[in-house]
């Protein structure tokens, strides 16, 4: 079989289930592993797939993918970036999380800081907080999303409302190429606009595969955002635009 046919076969395993595992199609197809690791990779750098641990996922378009395939993507570049958005913030600060998977990695890169006063509208966040013994967590409130502990709707606003804290700590499912921030769920993204309105600074926190997602609902751009800490760039114009923004990239 062609690395085309490999392809078309695989993508219509990802169109019919949703997913597609790398262990599995290797036994379908009869090739190695490794083969089936490069075409997965070849169709996630096409836009055509997303990876995600063990195998692959349909790009996002109007629906996001499920909480634990979100958490496995681009793993280690989520706590590389985690550490050095946590190295942007002092001790002694307060401020915002948002819902998402990169904004759970940088919670859990701040158990070292101290004096923090930490309000979040993701109870993923709170967890991994809470045992920090020199760290006051507030949750938001709101109506719960279970698939991902986010905290969401009209009580989360309003909430978010009454505190002027030194940074927001941002992450969004997809970022467009003009730099436009984007999400899926429309009371969520009215929390986020709420976090960034209410804080000094902002720090968007978001790895490269973002660049290949698309969302409906827009958050914010970067021009509004302080520091953008990623792995890597989508383009030199981006780079450019976020020069003139003065918003500063930090390349984890």
């Amino acid at each position: 079989m062609t690395d085309i046919n490999r392809h078309d076969y695989i993508l219509a395993r990802a169109r019919q289930n949703g997913s597609v595992q790398a262990n599995i199609l290797a036994q379908d197809l009869n090739v190695a592993v490794q083969t089936i690791r490069r075409d997965l990779r070849q169709m996630s750098q096409a836009g055509l797939l997303e990876r995600v641990h063990g195998g692959a996922v349909l790009p996002s378009g109007v629906a996001n993918i499920g909480y634990d395939e979100r958490r496995s993507l681009q793993r280690d570049f989520k706590r590389r970036i985690a550490k050095a958005a946590a190295g942007l913030i002092p001790d002694n600060a307060s401020l915002f999380l948002n819902i998402g998977t990169t904004t759970e990695a940088v919670a859990q890169a701040l158990l070292n800081h101290r004096n923090l006063m930490v309000v979040t509208n993701n109870l993923n966040v709170a967890n991994i907080l809470a045992p920090h013994p020199s760290c006051e967590v507030i949750v938001s409130g709101g109506r719960l999303r279970r698939s991902d502990g986010g905290l969401t709707g009209d009580l989360a606003a309003v909430a978010i409302q009454r505190f002027k804290v030194d940074i927001a700590v941002v992450g969004a499912s997809a970022i467009d190429p003009d730099g436009d921030l984007l999400d899926f769920d429309a009371e969520e993204v009215r929390v986020s606009q709420k976090i960034m309105q209410a804080a000094r600074s902002t720090i968007v926190v978001g790895d490269s595969s973002k660049f290949t997602r698309k969302a409906p609902v827009r958050i914010a751009s970067l021009a509004e955002a302080d520091h953008f800490v990623t792995n890597a760039l989508q383009s030199e114009q981006l780079a450019m635009a976020c020069q003139d923004w003065g918003t500063q990239i930090h390349l984890a």
